[in-house]
Protein backbone atom coordinates (compact mmCIF):
# COMPACT_ATOMS: atom_id res chain seq x y z
CA UNK A 1 0.00 0.00 0.00
CA UNK A 2 1.44 3.55 -1.11
CA UNK A 3 1.73 6.25 1.72
CA UNK A 4 -0.61 8.21 -0.50
CA UNK A 5 -3.59 5.29 -0.20
CA UNK A 6 -2.86 5.22 3.96
CA UNK A 7 -3.47 9.10 4.11
CA UNK A 8 -6.79 8.48 1.87
CA UNK A 9 -7.88 5.53 4.42
CA UNK A 10 -6.96 7.26 7.78
CA UNK A 11 -8.52 10.73 6.78
CA UNK A 12 -11.72 8.55 5.43
CA UNK A 13 -11.44 6.39 9.11
CA UNK A 14 -11.27 9.37 10.75
CA UNK A 15 -14.21 11.19 8.77
CA UNK A 16 -16.40 8.04 8.75
CA UNK A 17 -15.82 7.97 12.92
CA UNK A 18 -17.00 12.10 12.59
CA UNK A 19 -19.71 11.33 10.78
CA UNK A 20 -21.22 8.46 13.25
CA UNK A 21 -20.23 10.97 16.40
CA UNK A 22 -22.67 13.48 14.35
CA UNK A 23 -25.61 10.77 13.85
CA UNK A 24 -24.77 9.39 17.83
CA UNK A 25 -25.36 13.22 18.97
CA UNK A 26 -29.25 12.94 17.40
CA UNK A 27 -31.73 13.51 19.97
CA UNK A 28 -34.28 11.16 18.09
CA UNK A 29 -31.83 7.96 18.22
CA UNK A 30 -32.47 4.63 19.68
CA UNK A 31 -30.45 3.14 22.28
CA UNK A 32 -29.67 0.44 19.87
CA UNK A 33 -28.78 2.33 17.21
CA UNK A 34 -26.42 4.88 19.16
CA UNK A 35 -24.81 1.68 20.58
CA UNK A 36 -23.92 0.61 17.19
CA UNK A 37 -22.74 3.73 16.13
CA UNK A 38 -20.62 4.01 19.57
CA UNK A 39 -18.94 0.37 18.26
CA UNK A 40 -18.29 1.18 14.29
CA UNK A 41 -17.10 4.57 15.28
CA UNK A 42 -14.46 2.86 17.68
CA UNK A 43 -13.71 -0.10 14.76
CA UNK A 44 -12.63 3.14 12.98
CA UNK A 45 -11.09 5.01 15.15
CA UNK A 46 -8.80 1.55 16.06
CA UNK A 47 -7.87 1.28 12.15
CA UNK A 48 -6.51 4.92 11.98
CA UNK A 49 -4.90 4.47 14.75
CA UNK A 50 -3.61 1.59 13.40
CA UNK A 51 -2.49 3.47 10.35
CA UNK A 52 -0.72 6.40 12.62
CA UNK A 53 1.30 3.29 13.87
CA UNK A 54 2.10 1.85 11.10
CA UNK A 55 3.39 5.31 9.23
CA UNK A 56 5.14 5.91 12.43
CA UNK A 57 7.41 2.69 11.69
CA UNK A 58 7.74 3.23 7.86
CA UNK A 59 8.74 6.83 9.04
CA UNK A 60 11.56 5.78 12.46
CA UNK A 61 13.21 3.20 9.59
CA UNK A 62 13.38 5.47 6.71
CA UNK A 63 15.16 8.21 9.33
CA UNK A 64 17.43 5.65 10.88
Amino acid sequence: MSKKEEKINFEDKVNKAKELLEKLSKPDITLSDSVDLYKNGLKELEEAQKLLEEAKLVFTKLNK
